[in-house]
């Protein structure tokens, strides 16, 4: 196990006859030894591009990568000593699912005694006992990525890393393989790196997330970091099931208190006296974030008319609007537990004062998160 940096890493690919694709620009990116990480985007992100750049089957257009303080970037993938599940699988079809499980153990020559332990003891955590003397063909889709799985989990090396490793998973398998997978890493201090576009998968598994968008990385940090202190817009509105609520608004000057304003004064909010050089000033526009699981329904000031209750089991999400006609609000709130409100019905909703954000209105980033108690302010 070792400690894995990323500095200045680009990839460019230049294809014959087309223009340059940048797929991965300036990442910068320190791992600590033991750690989980994901790479969390919508496809064509970068995510992948990096986790091949790791892995040595892409090459490094700019910068540098390390591993336990080793430069990886001129040493073949074999050299690395890093293990991977791919999403496309990637099983020998001549080989029975046991010998795939197993192979990089027998090619070091590992006692049979040894192989066939650990072999019987991954395939229990997969659960694919029932799949091990069968062919990669004979076999569906989601145990063949499982047989993958196991193939990098079984292997020991300094870093492992997994491309999309549940995506073929149906949703009650995944949910029991995320907690036994993170054990398994946990229990044995090893480092790795997941490429994911499913947020639950990300913040189920991994210790950090690294957001990323349009070959950039938007923000590094815990999964209570980025929902609770997104750095900027795009974060905001990615993060999250559903994303933030964004408005329009602007910050006005009140009686003692500042205040900022949405949708031609439908929503109206206050805001502790701000200090530091992001704080927003009266008369500057920015973006208004509402966490929706911080729109507390049934109490407050405010009031908006229900266009939809979605019960799921066990929270409600209602889709609610602030105001009439063409220009209403639209807003999405959660609630823990089932709540009775009907579609039409006008009902009372306040905004807790720690699910209240602004982001500059002109390059997206962060400029304030609310407090829990709302008396003081946490310029971003």
């Amino acid at each position: 196990m070792a400690d894995l940096t990323l500095d200045s890493v680009t990839k460019i690919y230049r294809p014959r006859g087309r223009e340059p694709v940048r797929a991965v620009s300036g990442l910068d990116m320190a791992i600590a030894d033991g750690e989980i990480v994901a790479l969390l985007g919508s496809s064509g992100c970068g995510k992948t591009s990096t986790l091949r750049m790791v892995a040595g089957f892409e090459t490094v257009s700019e910068g540098s990568i390390s591993l336990g303080g080793r430069r990886l970037n001129a040493l073949r993938p074999a050299q690395r000593n890093v293990a991977m599940a791919f999403e496309g699988y990637s099983l020998y079809p001549p080989l029975t699912v046991r010998d795939n499980v197993a192979f990089a153990l027998l090619r070091e020559r590992a006692p049979r005694a040894e192989v066939a332990s650990k072999v019987a003891e991954v395939a229990e955590l997969l659960e694919i006992e029932g799949s091990l003397d069968r062919y990669p063909a004979t076999i569906s889709s989601g145990h063949q990525q499982r047989a993958s799985l196991a193939r990098a989990l079984i292997r020991p090396a300094a870093l492992h890393l997994l491309d999309e490793p549940m995506s073929q998973l149906e949703p009650q398998v995944r949910a029991v393989l995320r907690a036994r997978i993170k054990e398994w890493l946990k229990d044995r201090g090893m480092t790795a790196v997941l490429v994911t576009h499913d947020q639950t998968d990300a913040i189920a598994l991994a210790d950090r997330i690294a957001v990323m968008e349009a070959s950039r990385l938007m923000q590094f940090g815990t999964p209570a970091e980025l929902r609770e202190r997104p750095a900027n817009l795009f974060v905001a509105g990615f993060v999250g099931e559903p994303p933030m609520n964004l408005v329009e608004a602007e910050v006005v000057a009140g009686d003692g208190r500042p205040r900022v304003v949405a949708a031609d004064g439908l929503l109206t909010l206050e805001l502790p006296a701000l200090n530091g050089p992001l704080a927003p000033r009266p008369g500057q526009r920015v973006w208004l974030g509402l966490s929706p699981r911080h729109l507390a329904v049934g109490r407050g000031p405010q009031r908006a008319r229900v266009v939809a209750n979605q019960w799921l089991g066990d929270q409600t999400h209602l889709a609610l609007e602030l105001g009439d006609g063409a220009a209403a609000l639209p807003l999405i709130a959660v609630a823990a537990g089932m709540l009775e409100a009907e579609p039409g019905e006008s009902v009372a909703f306040e905004v807790e004062p720690r699910g209240l954000h602004l982001f500059d209105h002109e390059d997206d980033t962060a400029l304030y998160h609310g407090s829990p108690d709302g008396t003081t302010g946490e310029p971003a």
